[in-house]
């Protein structure tokens, strides 16, 4: 990844921090903490009401990014078509490669994992752990749907719908 330069993010731009998901950047401004003058990315993320403030020189180097492009998104929602691939490891192991796949910020790693852990009608039910995970990895996912499509997160999730019961039937 380059360096996050100036003129990479500005206000009012919708970025993607792996830990938080897709949020807009409402300003840039300079704050002192601990004695140094600090440039900070203020991102606000509407659906959690949270504000996050990232140092502009570390804004790569903590993995935020700009949204994807269509082409990244229409790629991922052909990777919800496909098969569902479980590995025979343990769920905790498990557990923890989908959380690290979701907290990575990588649309189609989180792609995957909606795949992975989506359950049709006539299978069994997930177990809550399962759940949970797989609801943090839809949500990551239609955010950024929805946002790159420009469209509001309920069209977005109508439009994951779609892929995943089409996958079912």
């Amino acid at each position: 990844m380059t360096k996050a330069k100036k003129s990479e993010f500005r206000p009012n731009d919708f970025v993607v921090y792996p830990a938080h998901g897709v949020g807009r950047i409402i300003s840039i401004e300079e704050q002192e903490i601990a004695g140094l003058q600090l440039e900070l990315f203020v991102i606000s993320f509407e659906k959690d009401k949270m504000t996050l403030r990232v140092p502009t020189n570390k804004a790569s180097e903590v993995g935020m990014r700009s949204l994807s492009t269509p082409d990244i998104v229409s790629t991922a929602l052909e990777t919800l078509k496909g098969k569902a691939r479980v590995k025979r490891a343990m769920w905790s192991r498990r557990a923890q490669e989908y959380e690290q796949k979701i907290n990575s910020g990588d649309l189609l790693s989180i792609a995957e994992v909606v795949r992975d852990l989506h359950r049709s009608d006539d299978q069994r039910e997930q177990s809550y752990s399962e759940r949970q995970l797989y609801e943090a990895a839809l949500e990551r996912l239609t955010r950024e749907v929805a946002a790159v499509s420009g469209t509001d997160e309920i069209g977005a999730q109508k439009q994951v719908d779609e892929v995943l019961l089409s996958r079912a039937a």
